[in-house]
C-alpha cells in the first residue's frame, strides 16, 4: 500500500494549526485512494505533541534531534528527499506557511517532483492528483494538473481546510536516526522574535472592527476607532495599513500578524488576500464592506455590503448613538 505524507510544523515545542489542516485533507484523501497516511516528524529530543500526531494517522515517521528543533529548511530538505526517495509516497503535503514556502520549492528541485503550491484544495480524477488555485487576485479559480510522476509535492493555503480529526486512527511510531553525511548547512537559527506585545490582544477579542487598504487615509481610522467603541469590540487591521505605520502591527489579522477567532469580524475595506483570510478562519461571523463586488472577502464573509465603508460607518454610529 502507497502512502501520503504530511509534514508536521511546529513551533517552540508547540504544534501549528496547519499541521491539523493538512491532516483532515490527507485524511480523505487516503480513504478515498486506499493509502496510508504518515505523519512526518523532525524536531528536537523533546516532543510533547505525539499524542496528537498518532490519533490522526496511520504511521508517524519520528526523527528527534536537537538539530531539528528550530525549522531549517537545508536539513528538513535533505532529509524529507532521503524519505521520499526510499518510501516512495504518492503525495507529500506541507503549509503554505513561512516553512512551506522555505522548504517546498528546494524540495521539488532536489528530488524532481512536480510542486504545487498555495492550494485550496486537493483533488482525485480517474486516479491523477490534481490542486485547486486561485488566480488573478483571486478573481478565479484554476485546476492544475502535474506531469506524469510518482510522487507530488503540495502546499495547502493556512485556513483552506478544517483542523478537525477527520477519523479515529492510531499510528504507529517509526523512530529513525538521524541520517549521515547530511550536507552543511548555510543557515544558523539564532533566536525567535514575536511581535511585540501590545495595548490590546486582538486575539482575544468578541468583537473585531478590522480596516484595509480601502480606509483611504490614517485621519479616517479615527472614524472606524469610534465605531468599534461603540459597538464594544477592537479594532484591528489588514497588512497595508500596519506596511504604512497607520496602526501598530499588534493590531495586525493574518499570516504574519495574529490568527484570530472573534464572535464577531467587522472588515471594512479589506479585499481578502489569502494571507488576510487565513487569519480569520476561526472568526464565528464575518461581514465584509467592500466597493468591489468582486473582492475575495465575500468569498468568505457570511454577509457581505458592496458599498462605500464610509457611508456605511457614518449610518451605523448614527444608529448606534441614538
Amino acid at each position: 500500500m502507497g502512502e501520503i505524507f504530511v509534514v508536521v510544523e511546529h513551533r517552540q515545542e508547540g504544534l501549528r494549526e496547519i499541521t491539523f489542516q493538512a491532516l483532515w485533507k490527507a485524511d480523505k484523501l487516503s480513504r478515498e485512494l486506499s493509502l496510508d497516511l504518515t505523519a512526518v516528524i523532525m524536531g528536537g529530543k523533546d516532543i510533547a505533541f505525539l499524542k496528537d500526531i498518532t490519533e490522526r494517522s496511520d504511521r508517524v515517521i519520528l526523527i528527534r534531534d536537537d538539530r531539528l528543533k528550530n525549522f531549517n529548511a537545508d536539513l528538513y530538505k535533505e532529509i524529507l528527499n532521503i524519505l521520499i526517495n526510499e518510501r516512495q509516497p504518492l503525495l507529500v503535503i506541507m503549509g503554505h506557511t513561512p516553512w512551506g514556502m522555505d522548504l517546498a520549492p528546494s524540495l521539488a528541485i532536489k528530488s524532481g517532483f512536480p510542486l504545487a503550491t498555495d492550494c485550496l484544495d486537493i483533488l482525485t480524477e480517474e486516479g491523477n492528483i490534481k490542486a485547486i488555485r486561485q488566480i488573478y487576485g483571486g478573481k478565479l479559480f484554476s485546476k492544475v494538473s502535474f506531469k506524469p510522476s510518482e510522487c507530488h509535492l503540495i502546499t495547502i493555503r493556512p485556513g483552506a481546510f478544517p483542523p478537525d480529526r477527520a477519523g479515529e486512527r492510531n499510528g504507529e511510531v517509526i523512530e529513525m536516526e538521524m541520517p549521515e553525511n547530511l550536507p552543511e548547512t548555510r543557515k544558523e537559527f539564532l533566536e525567535f522574535v514575536d511581535s511585540a506585545a501590545g495595548e490590546v490582544d486582538i486575539s482575544q477579542a468578541d468583537l473585531l472592527v478590522s480596516v484595509g487598504r480601502g480606509i483611504g487615509e490614517q485621519e479616517n481610522i479615527g472614524l472606524v476607532k469610534e465605531l468599534a467603541d461603540l459597538m464594544g469590540g477592537v479594532i484591528s487591521c489588514s497588512r497595508p495599513v500596519v506596511d504604512k505605520n497607520w496602526l501598530p502591527k499588534y493590531h495586525q489579522v493574518g499570516t504574519s500578524g495574529k490568527t484570530v477567532k472573534p464572535k464577531v469580524y467587522f472588515a471594512l475595506g479589506i479585499s481578502g488576500a489569502f494571507q488576510h483570510v487565513a487569519g480569520i478562519g476561526g472568526a464565528g461571523t464575518v461581514i465584509a464592506v467592500n466597493k468591489d463586488k468582486k473582492a475575495p472577502i465575500f468569498r468568505v464573509a457570511d454577509y457581505g455590503i458592496a458599498d462605500d465603508l464610509f457611508k456605511i460607518v457614518g449610518a451605523l454610529k448614527e444608529r448606534l448613538s441614538s
